[in-house]
């Protein structure tokens, strides 16, 4: 018998994650010290009460049924969240959908909103699991560059008439993955008006929305005005709240798309593990204490880390919050065999800029998940990079 995939899987190309570690490995092997910086899963364990919720919370019998989404003091706790952080005012009932991680809900997202055809509007460079989705449900990406004269903000005002016609939803992650711009006030209220002006639903992806290092926390999109009419916001608490293997995240916004998510959700899961739910509650019950500490570690990486880039005579993008760094690197080769040479010759994973479009070409993106010292040691060992 001959199995074969079906004509979808060819949307899902093999992730350069696999080959890096693989690379990394045989290194390893060998007796190389490996310092990676690839993958941005964090490093700091979750808060002693957020841990000792959820094993206590494990060991009740009657935790272990479908929860079927959100458990009341969940929707409550996200709820008190963005009232505190943000002063956004939200439903529980109606305004607030958890997900299985951001990833599932960002994958599921065009499947709800999007007809073959259709045009998604994302960033170049952006996150791999916005395309996925987006081909997943047969519409087009609409990449819009990422440039520094616009502070590595979309131009809005560059998309063409026709495809903006066509758009029926719009992506953006700020700060980014792998590009970690800020937002302004000012650009978000662009972002409602363009969408108000072509009837396109908006998404915010805020996956990094506790990682600032300098001055306030960024916007939340939902606090800009008009916002809840036309879009929506994602956050996830694997980065800010180090529990990203639990796979616990959230939409909150427009009640309407909220309920549409909601319907297709219905469909897919019965819902995230109760203990996992408790866990998240506490967490974003002492949100304010836990990040502090947060904020303070990332910013002494990232401030390690730009210097050293800046000492090799890298072109590191300023930022001033974000869990990664993305530079250009001073080499006449492509990304790609760039990092595999890297690894090669001085043991530091990194990941190649153009896996996240077009515009990463000639880039590569640091994750800041390890500590200063390491990181200072990466340096180190990039300044020994012999590229003919």
């Amino acid at each position: 018998m001959k199995i074969k995939p079906s004509h979808k899987m060819s949307i899902f190309s093999p992730a350069i994650f696999g080959k890096l570690k693989a690379a990394a490995a045989v290194k390893k092997a060998a007796g190389a010290e490996i310092i990676d910086l690839s993958l941005g899963s964090p490093d700091l364990p979750p808060d002693e009460r957020v841990r000792q919720a959820l094993s206590e919370q494990s060991s009740y019998a009657h935790m272990y049924g479908y929860t079927l989404g959100g458990i009341e003091r969940f929707n409550q706790a996200v709820v008190n969240y963005y009232e505190r952080r943000s002063q956004v005012t939200l439903d529980p009932e109606t305004e607030v959908l958890q997900t299985m991680g951001s990833q599932e809900g960002l994958v599921h997202l065009p499947l709800a909103f999007c007809n073959e055809g259709d045009i998604v509007l994302t960033t170049n460079p952006g996150y791999v699991a916005y395309e996925a989705g987006i081909k997943l449900a047969g519409a087009e990406p609409y990449g819009m560059p990422l440039l520094a004269e616009n502070d590595f903000l979309p131009d809005l005002s560059a998309v063409p008439a026709e495809v903006a016609a066509r758009a029926t939803l719009l992506i953006l992650n700020l700060p980014g993955n792998p590009v970690p711009a800020i937002p302004s006030e000012a650009f978000f209220r662009e972002v409602v008006a363009f969408a108000k002006k072509h009837n396109v639903l908006v998404l915010h992806d805020a996956a990094y929305s506790e990682y600032y290092f300098t001055g306030d926390a960024p916007l939340s999109f939902l606090s800009t005005p008009g916002a809840m009419d036309v879009g929506m916001e994602i956050n996830s608490l694997s980065k800010s709240f180090s529990l990203a293997g639990a796979r616990i995240a959230y939409f909150v916004g427009n009640a309407d798309a909220i309920r549409i998510m909601k319907q297709l959700k219905s469909n897919l899961d019965y819902g995230t593990f109760e203990p996992i739910q408790a866990a998240a509650v506490v967490a974003l019950d002492h949100a304010e204490e836990i990040t502090d500490r947060l904020r303070e570690t990332f910013s002494e990486r990232h401030q390690v880390l730009m210097r050293g880039l800046a000492d090799l005579g890298w072109e590191a993008t300023p930022s001033s919050g974000g869990m990664f760094v993305w530079a250009k690197y001073p080499y006449a080769i492509a990304d790609k065999d760039f990092v595999f040479e890297v690894i090669d010759q001085v043991g530091v994973v990194l990941v190649p800029g153009s896996i996240f479009g077009s515009e990463g070409v000639g880039y590569v993106r640091m994750a800041l998940v390890q500590a200063p010292e390491v990181l200072q040691a990466a340096i180190t060992q990039l300044k020994k990079l012999v590229i003919e």
